[in-house]
């Protein structure tokens, strides 16, 4: 419609000069006529015609934003302003004595003009082509000796009407098929523009993770190179040892932020949703997080609005996600503000939303830098030179924030401060769970008081190296497969209480594993297995639909295993009872 309304208003100035090229014509045909005071009247009324119908076109020119339905009536009515222009015409003809017949065929040919310039907008053709086309038939067949030419002209103007209809169609198409090239190079511009945000971002991935593994291997290894003994090194210092692990963990952390940032970019960042206590967790980081406030001389608390204090319900979300955008709002502030003091301040918004404001008095960032900050792999360099990190704890932060049905906003000023606002949504039914019902969810399950003989599949020789020593630390028989393939034919040949099998492997991933696992037979397909994944989403639904009891995500630590190994021995039990079951049953 909008492109049939600009094929119109681009033929709009044509027929004003059509219009103005017939005033002589008509003037020099209506001098003929016996009645003067009416051909003078017609004169008026043409030339008002003519003025209404510019003053229109000159104002749809400098008004282009004009809602589509308001200009269908526009353009609608400015061909009705045509048709009275034709029937005035035919009206002085029909009196016009001598002239009559000449001038009835002028007011039928204004009216197939009218046709003509209507004849991209259906609704205006379907309108104003009756319209127009009705004063001169109704004067030619008014008269009887007009009555062959009326015929004559009712032809022509159906034909006339015919080939508009035609070419309104043609257009149509015509625009259709332009609109769908708009939509396609509109659809390639926005591809071309992903894919260069993807070559930007797998760039921005490269460069910041280089410098970042390199910085923090570096650390590790000159560390282990004097645990070996390699060089003649003295033995490393405890000192060296913790900047060792400080390095390692710091490298960790960049990898899972990456990992995460990619995969909620992805749209694949799985959450879960549970009712938790944001009180609660605001002050357990502030207990962790004060230590090296105040190592910096830095004043850290929290200070909670009495209204949230006894307020009935809990935030439902990942606690988990919560905790880590926390603890990147409480670190920053922590790592950036060398002096002053720090706050973070929980309070109920009059949307039923909790607000939780960490507040600092660290270097402030102005509105540049604040937009910067919040952008993937982008570090302020007036605040973050010689500061570790990847770039990404606030873009993170904000994409956490937005899955979870939240929102994180920051202010800044120069030389004042930064103030950044997590805001989730509070529900006034759920229940949260206590701290007593945390720490017995959190406490280790018994371990089997039996040694168990656990098959780990895993081509990482570091990764099997660590679940090997964990597992035999717990008191368990290890026997390592290097890939799928080697793990299936292991378990059809020898007794195992449990597998647990990498996610991503060469050749036989962990899903195919799984699934090759579960369809031996005998009690090889129905033993306990745990998939150990790298925490992508989709890789744990793959896993678990292909057979695997649970899966575990890397790192992974001693209470972790333990807890894994001990919920898969007692499914085994259970599944072993179930069958000694059926078997007393069929007995």
């Amino acid at each position: 419609m909008a492109q049939c309304l600009d094929a119109q208003r681009r033929l709009m100035p044509y027929a004003l000069a059509c219009f103005a090229v017939s005033l002589p014509v008509f003037v020099w045909a209506g001098s003929f006529a016996e009645n003067s005071m009416w051909m003078a009247a017609s004169f008026a009324i043409f030339a008002l015609n003519w003025g209404a119908f510019y003053a229109v076109v000159n104002w749809m020119r400098v008004t282009p934003d004009i809602p589509v339905g308001r200009r269908v009536r526009i353009h609608v009515l400015s061909g009705l302003l045509w048709a009275g222009a034709v029937a005035q015409v035919a009206a002085l003809a029909d009196g016009a004595g001598p002239a009559r017949e000449p001038l009835l065929l002028m007011a039928a040919a204004g009216a197939i003009v009218c046709f003509f310039f209507s004849a991209p907008l259906l609704p205006a053709l379907l309108i104003v082509a009756p319209a127009a086309a009705a004063g001169p038939l109704i004067a030619l067949f008014s008269h009887p000796d007009s009555r062959n030419q009326g015929l004559a002209v009712w032809g022509a103007m159906a034909l006339a009407m015919a080939l508009c209809l035609i070419l309104n169609q043609m257009m149509r198409q015509q625009f259709a098929l332009a609109a769908e090239r708009e939509a396609l190079i509109a659809e390639r511009g926005e591809t071309l523009e992903r894919a260069q945000k993807l070559a930007r971002s797998k760039s921005d991935i490269v460069s910041t993770l280089s410098h970042e593994i390199r910085n923090g291997l570096n650390g590790v290894t000159h560390v282990l190179a004097a645990a070996a003994g390699q060089g003649g090194r003295a033995a490393p210092s405890r000192e060296q040892l913790g900047a060792a692990l400080t390095a390692a963990n710091e490298l960790i952390a960049v990898l899972n932020a990456t990992l995460d940032s990619e995969t909620a970019e992805a749209g694949r960042l799985a959450l879960e949703s549970q009712p938790f206590d944001p009180v609660r967790l605001a002050r357990e980081l502030v207990l962790l997080n004060r230590p090296h406030a105040s190592a910096k001389g830095v004043e850290l608390s929290v200070h909670i609005e009495e209204a949230l204090e006894g307020a009935h319900g809990a935030v439902v979300g990942d606690v988990t996600r919560a905790r880590q955008v926390l603890s990147n709002l409480i670190g920053n502030a922590v790592k950036y503000t060398l002096r002053g003091r720090i706050e973070v301040r929980l309070a109920l918004d009059e949307q039923g939303r909790v607000v939780i404001a960490i507040a600092d008095t660290g270097p402030g960032l102005n509105a540049e830098e604040l937009e910067l900050a919040f952008e993937p792999f982008r570090r302020v360099e007036r605040t973050g030179a010689g500061v570790p990190g990847a770039g990404l704890g606030l873009s993170l932060s904000r994409q956490l924030a937005a899955l979870m049905g939240g929102e994180l906003k920051g202010q800044s000023a120069l030389g004042v401060g930064s103030c950044f606002t997590f805001e989730l949504p509070w529900d006034h039914a759920a229940v949260a769970p206590t701290e007593a019902d945390e720490s017995t969810l959190r406490s280790p399950i018994a371990p089997s008081k039996r040694a168990m003989r656990v098959l780990v599949a895993e081509d990482d020789a570091l990764n099997a190296a660590m679940l090997r020593a964990i597992l035999e630390q717990l008191g368990h028989q290890v026997v390592h497969a290097q890939n799928g393939k080697r793990a299936v034919e292991l378990a059809g040949a020898l007794d195992f209480d449990l597998v647990m099998l990498d996610g991503r492997m060469p050749g036989l991933d962990g899903a195919h594993t799984a699934a090759a696992l579960r369809g031996l037979d005998g009690p090889a397909g129905a033993m306990p297995i745990i998939a150990v994944i790298g925490g992508d989403a989709e890789e744990a639904r793959e896993c678990l639909a292909a057979g695997a009891d649970a899966v575990l995500r890397k790192p992974v630590t001693v209470a972790g295993v333990a807890r894994a190994v001990a919920d898969a021995a007692a499914k085994g039990r259970d599944q072993a009872a179930g069958r000694d079951l059926s078997a007393f049953a069929t007995g």
